[in-house]
């Protein structure tokens, strides 16, 4: 596998080697209780409540009562809110430079929608907000259910709830009034905040009327009520963990603050005159982490986006890069590979000069992706800064860093700092040099969450309960012998077929290498002889047919890529995937789907409800 290095620009303007990067890494793997504390006073000033000692950092305790304990960790719990960083410093330390110090560029779904907020014009309106929930009788430790699109109000809710210390349960502005009401309820919110509608794209969403259902679910189920709802116009910590039961993961302010601020300086190198936009839902915790907390936190200047990728036309992401001298570019492989069925000339239509970091997140960035990431958007001149992390870890875990970092296409190479993962085999024994298995980590950082809200157990048994002593991430890994890390997928996507456990992420890697294919994604079938098979769903690139001839050249590339034990059974072409909002594939749909199970469950997470009935439609012959 070629390795890429990074840009000589970049590496003289970060000033970072590979060496400097080992020795901190090496000095809060030895030390974490003075690096943390040392990097902690570096970019906070706190005001620290006397608090008692604790325990080393560590995962401590027995099978059945595991936690998450650390100096460092109890004592960001413990500090005052009243906190502030010493990076807003240097932007911040005179009255005339608070006033035009721009905090984000709001880019509504039209393109003639847009506003700089200052600062001074944010404290302002989370003040007020923050009173106006005062008003409403919103305290300390009361939970605030928020379900706004991506306009600046839901920052504004958001650092009101943190002004006050009460806890906010961003809800996705596109789920259904069964998905918003059983979040409500989840986190038994006192306030919901919500808005009149927003249009994505050329489609109205009403959510006043949305979240009037979900209230009304509330009343009738007389499990927990709604005692107001706060309507914000709109002319057209808790956050939600995806799995099979909806489950609240709980941050701390300080230890969150802290990581996020950190990984969000040093992963995308940003200084005070870049431009920062990611294209995430606040919704869902990369919009938490890498839109809000982290960006405000260092003094950045950010864009945040209202529409959708390909409205009015298929250029909008390149045409708002040209036009606020975006210098950071964060989005997801899905966003990628949707833009490259466009080809390279919506892109060649704006000036992308300004762009220094392209950023992946969401999922392992397929390599054809990967590349046309590299080449089409960043020219060959941007590092691409794989990210591997969860809403669990509240921030990145694995990454590389801009200039300091040989990049591997497909790889989150190496931990952040003061991060010690380690590969396990199925009965826990630690696999050293090359290895693949299951990826856990040895010890906590500040930004890792404490547990799950009102179910203490369900965070023990699903986090610690297999393997002591580590916490699991649920997800597969493999180490090459350069030390780089590659996610393989979930462990619950792992396909055992005749025995042998592939990855579905390797396997649509394979595919997805194909001239003809945009998107790839592989799930498992029963099969009779094998225990179960793949069943593959592809989208093509636009002008291109699916015939037999090219599912046979599918096929044959991906036994020469993988072996013989990984040739598909079934081959499906798919216009189009099952998708959240956020872009993440709906596996257990395309499982059903692959199974004919008509009975689905709930689709209102869905982006698109009718791919569903395609993709029925289009369903293997073979396989009925």
């Amino acid at each position: 596998m070629l390795s890429f290095p990074c840009p000589m620009p970049l590496e003289v303007t970060r000033r970072i080697a590979v060496s400097v990067s080992s020795l901190l890494f090496l000095s809060i793997t030895f030390d974490e209780q003075s690096s943390w504390k040392l990097w902690s006073g570096s970019v906070f000033d706190w005001a620290v409540v006397k608090h008692s000692s604790v325990p080393d950092l560590s995962f401590s305790g027995n099978e059945s009562k595991p936690s998450v304990e650390s100096r460092a960790a109890a004592k960001f719990h413990r500090v005052a809110v009243s906190m502030r960083s010493k990076s807003l410093k240097p932007a911040l330390c005179q009255i005339s430079k608070l006033l035009v110090c721009v905090f984000m560029i709001r880019e509504g779904n039209s393109p003639d929608h847009h506003l700089s907020i200052t600062y001074k014009q944010l404290l302002r309106s989370v003040s007020r907000c923050a009173n106006a929930l005062k008003l409403l009788g919103v305290k300390k430790g009361d939970r605030v259910a928020i379900y706004l699109p991506m306009i600046p109000e839901l920052i504004y809710s958001m650092l009101a709830c943190a002004r006050i210390g009460a806890v906010h349960s961003v809800v996705f502005a596109g789920f259904s009034s069964e998905s918003l009401c059983e979040r409500i309820t989840d986190a038994q919110c006192n306030i919901l905040v919500t808005a009149d509608g927003v249009y994505r794209g050329d489609k109205l969403i009403n959510l006043k009327k949305i979240a009037s259902e979900a209230l009304e679910r509330c009343r009738e189920s007389q499990v927990h009520c709604v005692q107001k709802c706060v309507v914000v116009r709109h002319h057209a910590f808790i956050t939600n963990h995806t799995s099979n039961k909806l489950q609240g993961v709980v941050h701390t302010v300080s230890g969150y603050m802290l990581y996020t601020s950190l990984t969000f300086k040093h992963v995308f190198d940003y200084h005070h005159e870049d431009v920062y936009w990611c294209t995430a839902d606040i919704g869902w915790i990369t919009g938490h982490s890498y839109i809000t907390y982290g960006p405000l936190s260092t003094g950045a200047t950010s864009v945040l986006f209202e529409g959708v990728p390909v409205y009015p036309h298929e250029g909008r992401l390149w045409q708002i890069i040209e036009k606020y001298g975006v210098s950071k570019f964060y989005t997801a492989p899905t966003a990628v590979r949707l833009l490259m069925k466009y080809g390279t000339e919506p892109v060649q239509r704006y000036n992308l000069s300004s762009l220094r970091v392209l950023g992946s997140v969401g999922e392992p960035i397929n390599p054809e992706a990967w590349h046309w990431f590299y080449d089409v958007v960043g020219q060959r001149r941007c590092p691409v800064i794989d990210t591997f992390w969860q809403t669990e870890t509240g921030g990145h875990v694995l990454t590389p860093l801009p200039a300091a970092t040989p990049l591997k296409p497909g790889s989150a190479t190496f931990p952040f700092f003061g991060v010690q993962p380690a590969i396990l085999n199925e009965h826990g024994e630690e696999l050293e040099g090359e290895a693949e298995g299951y990826l856990v980590f040895r010890k906590p950082w500040p930004g890792i969450m404490r547990t799950v809200f009102g179910n203490k157990e369900r965070f023990e048994s699903t986090y610690f309960r297999k393997f002591p002593g580590f916490y699991m991430t649920g997800d597969g890994c493999r180490r090459d012998k350069d030390g780089y890390y590659w996610i393989t997928g979930r462990i619950d996507d792992m396909l055992n077929v005749s025995g042998h456990l592939l990855s579905s992420a390797e396997v649509e890697a394979a595919l997805s290498e194909h001239s003809a294919v945009a998107e790839a994604a592989v799930v498992s079938r029963p099969h009779a002889l094998k225990g179960e098979c793949l069943y593959c769903f592809i989208t093509l690139k636009e002008h291109t047919e699916f015939t037999r001839a090219l599912v046979d050249e599918l096929k044959r590339k991906v036994r020469e890529k993988i072996g013989p034990i990984a040739t598909p059974d079934f081959i499906q072409n798919a216009p189009g995937l099952p998708k959240t909002r956020s872009g993440k594939i709906m596996r257990r749909v395309l499982r059903q789907i692959a199974r004919n199970e008509k009975d689905l469950g709930d689709l209102s997470t869905l982006a698109d409800p009718k791919v569903v009935e395609v993709l029925f439609s289009q369903r293997c012959q073979a396989a009925a």
